[in-house]
């Protein structure tokens, strides 16, 4: 696929991979648009990269999708949908009543995953009228094991991992032309992963693969130590199960 020309929406483009991403999809000649919940955030992307056009909105809001959308569309539309937007709840043990469980499992699970339907949803009849367009949803190493920190997070990723076979296979269906790409990202080196006890790689390293990936029309894109963690959870569950869930998780889940 041709990135140069074309215009990316990326949603949560203010930090860690959103604004690497932002980075290197203007330096590969695309046009872009970021999200993001704080204006002063998104103030400070658009001092670092003049070239980008921001919007304030939350990827959790029906609303603020639909006025997303209705912008984009006196613009001009885009070409490529990134839905990059995502949350992570601090660990909480599921073995204990907690208020929190129901609060944080909602608000992941609407931003990780029911964003990315709504998101969907809303530009498909657009992208449809592009002449060469994409879908980009990002999963997780954590859809094949999970992090026993992070529960939800992993559900959520499993469910973008299906629901990215299944919007494929249903446009194949119709024979709409919208590519649609999986990202499977390793443990990455942001604000967001910053309490988990693995090996991580440079949100730099992850978006020059995403972008190899996408010019190669690959269109599941597994990166790093997701490679490995695929087959390994298919060979033997358990074991993987016990290497990325060292003994020190214990510890943060007891406390």
């Amino acid at each position: 696929m041709e990135i140069k020309g074309k215009t990316i929406l990326i949603t949560g483009g203010t930090a860690g991979i959103g604004l690497e991403a932002a980075k290197q999809f203007l330096a590969a000649g695309a046009n872009v648009i970021i999200t993001g919940r704080s204006q002063d955030k998104l103030d400070a992307a658009k001092n670092i990269y003049p070239a980008l056009t921001i919007f304030k909105s939350d990827a959790a809001n029906a609303d603020d999708a639909q006025n997303l959308y209705n912008k984009i569309e006196e613009m001009g539309g885009i070409d490529i949908l990134y839905n990059n937007a995502g949350v992570m709840g601090k660990p909480l043990n599921l073995g204990i009543a907690d208020a929190k469980h129901f609060e944080v499992a909602a608000n992941e699970m609407n931003i990780n995953y029911l964003g990315v339907i709504r998101m969907n949803n809303l530009f498909i009849e657009m992208l449809k009228s592009r002449n060469e367009d994409a879908i980009i949803n990002t999963s997780s190493l954590l859809s094949y094991v999970p992090l026993n920190l992070a529960p939800t997070y992993c559900a959520s990723k499993v469910a973008v991992r299906f629901y990215t076979v299944s919007l494929r296979n249903h446009l194949q269906l119709i024979k709409c032309k919208v590519k649609v790409f999986e990202l499977s990202p390793p443990v990455v080196a942001t604000e967001m992963t910053s309490g988990i006890d693995q090996k991580s790689i440079t949100p730099e390293k992850l978006v020059n693969a995403l972008i190899t990936g996408i010019r190669k029309d690959k269109f599941i894109i597994r990166v790093g130590l997701s490679k490995l963690l695929y087959i390994f959870s298919r060979l033997s569950p358990w074991l993987t199960f016990k290497i990325l869930n060292p003994k020190v998780n214990a510890s943060l889940l007891q406390a």
